[in-house]
């Protein structure tokens, strides 16, 4: 469905069609995600946090790599590390050179954890199934463009 059609109203000029179209098509994608993390008791952020720790290995990171990786960057990652430690999702311990820093690594109940989410993965790709692989390509070229386009500003 078009965008005019689902919204029912007319925009100023395709950048701003465009603008809104990327927010739309993202709240959409972003709906059915939570559906899936909601069912373990986890927000996007946390699964965020969850996945970045996975893909570290079983070696211990700091805060401040986690927030350089944040999708959401204005995220209060110290906040969630407290709450995904609560949930024993994550391990967290002093640094060995500097005991100001904290480590933060993935706790095996985590990785339990992401392994049943890992499904939700393949529900949210089939909802873009309908586009080729050509497109897909191509939309994600021209999505990292843009995003690459407003950092140089």
């Amino acid at each position: 469905m078009k965008i005019e059609d689902e919204l029912k109203s007319k925009f100023k000029d395709d950048y701003h069609k465009l603008i809104v179209n990327i927010h739309l098509t993202s709240s959409r994608i972003m709906e059915q995600i939570q559906c899936e993390l909601k069912a373990h008791g986890l927000t996007s952020t946390q699964y965020n946090v969850l996945r970045i720790l996975r893909g570290q290995g079983n070696k211990s990171v700091s805060i401040g790599l986690i927030k350089d990786r944040m999708i959401e960057r204005n995220s209060d990652v110290s906040r969630i590390i407290d709450r995904l430690v609560k949930k024993q999702l994550i391990l967290r311990k002093e640094n060995c050179d500097d005991r100001r820093q904290k480590d933060v690594g993935i706790s095996k109940k985590g990785l339990e954890v992401l392994s049943k989410i890992d499904d939700m993965d393949y529900k949210v790709q089939d909802t873009l199934g309908h586009l080729s692989a050509k497109e897909v390509k191509t939309l994600n070229d021209l999505l990292d463009k843009a995003r690459n386009t407003q950092e140089s500003n």
